[in-house]
């Protein structure tokens, strides 16, 4: 269970872009002249993921997690660099690696939008040239795990969100795939469909031989799943640990709030930079543990108190700081 799976060898990916100003003279002037730059969606980029592994994938919004995942299942070309996913080169997508990997997008269909679900997997059953009386066993069962038997007859674009990624997660799963990349496979859905996707992930396949690279911003998705952390900041991998040990590189703080049962009378200055304005009727401020204890004795003999809640930090806050961080030091090094 620690042989590799997935390495890759200062791994990048560019793209160049072009610029043009709005209106009909600017477009002509395009005709001739260009004005381009190079965006480096993946900077060079060294990694090996073992078998069995879940692997969190997360960053914001351009970081450079779908284009890793799209290098990876073969997608795209890297502009430099090396990788090998199964023994295999991706992007020269040869028919033994496809069978062996599977891609769900949560923002686009793999399935064929205009016929049911249960016709969709036939076709699959001849493309990855299945047994289709053990296949279609195979389905029946996801389907009754995912509670979604009622479904599975029922044409594509006639089914809600949730019961549509149901559908493509089983898709994803018919062949037995041994690499399973998940790109926002809970985006959009409800709390129940999000709790039923990830257990079902959960209790299926984690524990198991296959590897699974899983973006979310969902962080619950994260924080439940992986077995290991990678999060990306402008085309670079910042962290590559365990979920606690990330939760750990920030200041331990807790949020403290409290409810009061009436107004508060007059300001209380708990600290030269922490204070309480008159009228207030609660109080919700993020501590560090020394603080805590002076700021909970002021506050219970001060005001009559209704309610009070201690919190520990949570996954997204944590990552939200680090992001923030990381975003400062990469204009400063811009800048410089």
């Amino acid at each position: 269970m620690n042989d590799v799976v997935i390495k890759t060898n200062q791994l990048t990916r560019n793209y160049l872009t072009s610029h043009k100003e709005a209106g009909l003279l600017a477009a002509m002037k395009g005709l001739f002249f260009k004005t381009s730059e190079v965006k480096h969606a993946l900077f060079p980029t060294n990694l090996e993921i073992t078998r069995g592994q879940i692997v969190g994938l997360v960053g914001s919004n351009g970081a450079g997690k779908t284009t890793l995942l799209k290098l990876l299942s073969g997608l795209i070309f890297p502009t430099n660099g090396t990788a090998t996913v199964l023994g295999y080169t991706p992007w020269e997508r040869p028919n033994c690696f496809l069978k062996q990997i599977s891609l769900l997008l949560g923002q686009k269909n793999q399935l064929w939008w205009d016929i049911p679900a249960w016709d969709s997997f036939h076709l699959l059953i001849t493309i990855y040239d299945l047994d289709k009386s053990k296949t279609l066993k195979h389905v029946d069962e996801l389907a009754t795990r995912l509670n979604c038997q009622h479904v599975l007859k029922t044409p594509l674009r006639r089914l809600s969100l949730g019961e549509r990624m149901k559908m493509e997660l089983i898709g994803c799963l018919l062949h037995s795939p041994k690499i399973l990349f998940l790109d926002e496979p809970t985006i959009g859905l409800d709390v129940v469909a999000q709790t039923n996707i990830r257990q079902f992930i959960l209790e299926e396949l984690k524990g198991t031989d296959v590897t699974i690279i899983l973006t979310s911003h969902y962080m619950d998705d994260i924080a439940l799943l992986a077995d290991r952390l990678l999060l990306m900041s402008h085309g670079a991998i910042a962290y590559d640990g365990t979920v606690d040990d990330f939760m750990s590189l920030t200041p331990s703080t807790k949020r403290l709030i409290a409810d009061f049962t009436t107004p508060l009378p007059e300001e209380l200055i708990i600290s030269p930079n922490l204070k309480i304005p008159v009228g207030a009727l609660s109080f919700d401020h993020s501590l560090s543990s020394t603080e805590l204890f002076n700021v909970l004795r002021i506050i219970t003999s001060k005001i009559p108190i209704r309610d009070l809640k201690i919190e520990e930090p949570d996954f997204e806050d944590v990552m939200r700081i680090f992001l923030e961080k990381e975003s400062s030091l990469h204009k400063a090094r811009n800048i410089v």
